[in-house]
């Protein structure tokens, strides 16, 4: 098995959708980063107890007593083993290899669900749809399982299995991504759901591991957390919709993957000038389920969120042209756009009433459509 990790000439791990990489790698830029033409337009910018009860006989204390006793809550077990975890792994890295090298979605299906899933067939149907002579092609890759680090929780029988996983790349193994891979309880296979890069691995809070080397399994939308899953939805919404005037800048520390958040605000919504507008707004999340291990701190959270991007000319007689790589989505010029992402986030979320920090987030552009613009904005 080739355990190459997959980096580019530096020995950083690629960001572009359409280079060797696998497609289940969350580019670390914003992909609302788009190229668009605005008609009459001089330039175009780049966006986009178990209870037991006793009764005795008193008068007979050596006889039989009946007792009501509730059935004992089953203990949790690990989900898998490190081994079997690692194989895991490796065996989604075959998979993938295959079903990129030949655009095979539903072979990609068998070992990706979720977020990552949705991420990885849109760029599948955006690289289709390219011509033939601008597809770079595909180069075979694997995960370094020996720079890999597995967080297996325990789970109570009935609950999902799953694990995350911290794999490291570059000549000092100076890069991290965070992976989770989940059990896909219909097909009875381990399916990976999200694999998300790190901007800076040493600010990765220590995971909490007991004696036998297994992880403890959090609820992200526990209030006992500084920031739910759900505020920490918020607080991204508004980092791109505002800046993060609002919620973002009081619910997350300065990071790296907040101020890019923030700087796709900043220049997206600038992109047109006076010509057109864009703005971005939060949607219902596709994905809500979250995945969350205990720290020393807090919990580390792993989770997806859903958000919009509107792009419109500010007059009538104006109209935005798509790029080639939009043209997957948008075959004719349009006076609007509505563009879908699907992102996956990583958050350092303390236990104690702090700022979290977002470690770390990637987005796939997954769907896209003609709207209406609205010429009283």
């Amino acid at each position: 098995m080739d355990t190459a990790s997959p980096v580019s000439a530096d020995g950083r791990p690629s960001p572009h959708p359409l280079n060797h990489d696998p497609r289940s790698f969350p580019i670390p830029l914003h992909t609302s980063v788009r190229r668009t033409t605005l008609l009459l337009t001089a330039a175009a910018v780049a966006l986009t107890a178990s209870a037991c009860s006793t009764s005795s006989n008193t008068h007979d204390t050596t006889a039989g007593t009946p007792h009501h006793t509730a059935r004992p809550t089953p203990a949790a077990e690990p989900a898998l083993g490190k081994q079997e975890a690692l194989a895991q792994i490796a065996h989604y890295s075959k998979i993938n290899n295959t079903a990129n090298a030949t655009g095979d979605t539903k072979l990609l299906d068998t070992v990706e669900d979720g977020p990552l899933y949705a991420m990885s067939s849109a760029d599948l149907k955006e690289t289709a749809a390219l011509p033939r002579s601008d597809r770079e092609p595909y180069r075979p890759w694997s995960y370094d399982l020996d720079a890999t680090d597995v967080y297996i929780p325990r789970i109570t029988p009935g609950q999902q299995r799953w694990f995350a996983a911290v794999t490291r790349s570059g000549s000092k193994k100076q890069y991290a991504r965070v992976l989770v891979l989940a059990e896909n309880t219909k097909a009875k296979r381990w399916e990976m759901v999200a694999a998300v890069d790190i901007d800076a691995p040493e600010h990765l809070p220590n995971i909490t591991v007991d004696k036998d080397g297994y992880a403890t399994a959090v609820d992200a939308s526990s209030t006992s957390l500084a920031a739910p899953v759900g505020v920490l939805r918020t607080a991204i919404a508004d980092n791109f919709a505002t800046g993060g005037e609002k919620t973002g800048e009081n619910v997350f520390a300065p990071t790296e993957a907040s101020r890019r958040q923030i700087k796709v605000h900043d220049q997206t919504t600038r992109k047109f000038g006076t010509r057109g507008t864009t703005r971005f707004a939060s949607a219902e999340p596709e994905f809500p389920h979250a995945y969350a291990l205990k720290t020393a701190t807090g919990a580390l959270v792993i989770f997806s969120h859903t958000h919009t991007q509107h792009d419109a000319v500010a007059a009538p007689g104006l109209q935005i042209v798509p790029d080639k790589v939009d043209r997957a989505w948008l075959n004719a010029p349009a006076p609007a756009f509505t563009y879908t992402f699907t992102c996956s986030d990583v958050a350092a979320v303390p236990a104690t009433p702090k700022p979290s920090s977002l470690l770390g987030y990637g987005c796939r552009r997954t769907d896209a459509k003609p709207a209406v613009p609205d010429f009283s904005l």
